[in-house]
């Protein structure tokens, strides 16, 4: 593997081998892979302050479309491990939480961001992948509604999921799951009547594919294992929506004066440069970039000295966001002095 994806298969491998074994033999294991995932990693983004080397957009690195195809795999195991561990009843309260707490937030933080790679992939079986990734999590329509509605209109009114400045994040994660559903299946739809090709809504899939997980899970585990399932995915998807919510937060593009927005930039996401959480997110927080070359492999993605930057790691700004008052307390002083407005 290449020295510039070897750093990313560390840092998201690892919490793979911890919760495995952790939803397996339970114990200290358990307590290694929520440390790893809370204060191991925040503790991390302090301690190193390691450059990359400048990013080349031009070099091939099939090595991160290989690490992304692992851990897709490799997600499908893990979940099933958790979900039958927490549903067998043979965990202590806290051993309990402790697993589900650090499976929720490696499927929330790496399984999303790596999902959310492969969907942006040419080649059909990595998107594939990165679909399924996200339907065993409930989330299927993301698929279409990042690809086809979030990038069109980032950080714009037509986005369900771009934060208004103010808007608690409670109130925007019911816009954005229900607005991204909608909107991603007229996306699905107006595609559907241009080609004039026939076949299904894509949505039919994303549905009938997470009816079938859950019933899997209900049908191995029973109720246990459909409530864990569900609980699981709602976590997950929780952390998804915390990223969305902090990465365009109050941050808007122009209308011009043919009614067009202006070119999506640099300055319409958030961004965040420390180490470890980069890579444990796999790039996620150099938005900016993705946004302007969303087919970009990760380790390619670059920083961008003019986009605005959160006041800590995206993890913790996420963590924040939970207490709406705090949240603008910390975070409104930073969007008024990035517009030029009195804080």
């Amino acid at each position: 593997m290449n020295h510039p994806v070897r750093a990313y298969a560390l840092a998201t491998l690892t919490p793979v081998v911890l919760i495995a074994v952790g939803a397996v033999a339970g114990g200290a294991w358990v307590w290694a892979a929520f440390l790893y995932m809370t204060l191991f990693t925040f503790g991390m983004d302090q301690l190193i302050r390691a450059m990359d080397p400048p990013a080349d957009p031009t070099r091939e690195l099939p090595a991160a479309d290989g690490l992304s195809a692992l851990l897709a795999i490799l997600h499908f195991v893990l979940l099933a491990l958790v979900i039958r561990a927490l549903a067998n009843g043979a965990f202590h309260p806290a051993n309990w939480f402790a697993l589900f707490a650090a499976a929720g937030l490696f499927f929330g933080q790496v399984s999303n961001s790596n999902a959310h790679e492969l969907i942006h992939r040419t080649r059909r079986p990595l998107f594939e992948l990165g679909k399924w990734v996200y339907i065993s999590l409930l989330f299927g329509h993301h698929t279409s509604a990042h690809t086809k509605v979030h990038h069109r209109y980032a950080a714009s009114r037509q986005d369900p999921n771009s934060a208004r400045e103010n808007e608690g994040f409670y109130a925007f994660s019911r816009r954005a799951w229900v607005g991204s559903f909608v909107e991603g299946y007229r996306a699905e739809k107006a595609d559907l009547a241009r080609r004039g090709t026939g076949g299904f809504n894509p949505y039919v899939t994303y549905c009938a594919g997470a009816l079938a997980f859950v019933a899997a899970s209900a049908i191995v585990w029973g109720w246990a294992g459909l409530g864990a399932h569900l609980f699981l995915s709602w976590y997950a998807t929780t952390q998804l929506l915390l990223s969305d919510y902090v990465q365009h937060y109050g941050l808007t593009r122009a209308t011009r004066d043919n009614g067009k927005l202006e070119p999506v930039g640099p300055q319409h996401s958030w961004n965040a440069g420390h180490w470890f959480s980069r890579h444990l997110m796999l790039n996620a927080p150099r938005h900016s970039d993705h946004h302007a070359h969303p087919s970009r492999p990760y380790p390619a993605l670059a920083a961008h000295e003019d986009a605005p930057t959160l006041p800590s790691t995206l993890p913790a700004m996420a963590a924040l966001a939970l207490f709406p008052k705090l949240w603008r307390r910390v975070m409104n002083p930073v969007l008024a002095r990035y517009k030029g407005r009195p804080a």
